[in-house]
């Protein structure tokens, strides 16, 4: 009896350790699964929403076909009932063998049992995560809000708790410090929010020292005038994976994702891979050059 009670505490703690209750909003998990490679001179860099995780085992066979150093990913399920209550974050690092940062950007009402499920971004790795933190932009569009008069539990409302983030990730590339900013810029807008976003982003990376090695990435959402937002960050000093080109990344004729660098880095062989399947965006690959 005494090794059964054992048994079944041993269960439970297992089961409340790989699920927190109350995960915090504001603070990324971070999980070391595999050993990191701080002597990396050159990294193949992917950005790539996921549309949730739902064809789990087709995102990670395209991805093992090309195995990334460095993958940010966004639109990534936690729990959610869609994707089978899966911590896709967690498993694919496991089969890419690498380690992950996540971060919280809505908590789903309409895909939650008995505990919560929350959507995200994930930064996997195989470089040396330093540290990892939320940034919650200020400028957010009200749409996805839980309304009275909306049912919450209708998967087709898309009612969510939270709102748009930048998932940063301080990595050590090649002897020095990389900040790599992860980002899903706000869909329900014409442009003026993934702008004001932007500029949060920036603002953020003027508090490290100047010339610091930064990537910037993700679903920027750019499906007006997103020349518009090349331009912007090429002011700012960054240099697009694709350069001066305007890349459609969706199955629809939309540019949405990107890859960008400054600070004494670079990208060589930026590419969108069309022939990859899993979403419905495709992958933006690069391959990240220390100097």
């Amino acid at each position: 009896m005494r090794l059964l009670c054992a048994a079944l505490s041993l269960s439970v703690f297992l089961a409340n350790s790989a699920f927190p209750q109350t995960p915090d909003f504001n603070s990324p998990r971070v999980s070391e699964l595999a050993p990191a490679a701080p002597n990396l001179k050159s990294a193949r860099v992917v950005s790539w929403n996921i549309d949730r995780g739902g064809e789990l085992d087709r995102v990670s066979a395209e991805l093992e076909r090309e195995p990334p150093d460095l993958c940010l990913l966004q639109e990534v399920d936690w729990n959610a009932a869609r994707t089978g209550n899966r911590d896709i974050a967690r498993e694919l690092a496991a089969r890419l063998h690498l380690n992950f940062a996540y971060g919280i950007e809505f908590e789903e009402l309409s895909q939650q049992g008995d505990k919560p499920a929350f959507i995200g971004q994930a930064t996997l790795t195989r470089l040396p995560i330093r540290r990892s933190r939320v940034l919650r932009f200020q400028n957010q569009s009200g749409f996805w809000k839980p309304r009275s008069w909306i049912p919450s539990s209708i998967p087709l409302m898309q009612r969510r708790l939270g709102s748009r983030i930048a998932l940063i990730t301080d990595l050590d590339f090649h002897g020095r410090l990389l900040v790599v900013y992860n980002l899903h810029l706000e869909s329900r807008s014409m442009g003026r929010l993934q702008a004001l976003q932007l500029d949060e982003v920036l603002a953020d990376l003027r508090t490290y020292p100047p010339g610091t090695a930064a990537l910037l990435g993700g679903d920027l959402n750019t499906k007006y005038f997103p020349s518009i937002f090349l331009r912007k960050l090429e002011r700012a000093g960054f240099r697009s994976a694709t350069g001066e080109h305007v890349e459609r990344t969706h199955r629809i004729a939309m540019a949405l994702d990107w890859i960008f660098v400054k600070g004494g880095i670079r990208l060589e062989g930026g590419r969108v891979r069309r022939d990859f399947r899993g979403s419905d965006h495709y992958p933006v690959y690069a391959e990240l050059d220390g100097g």
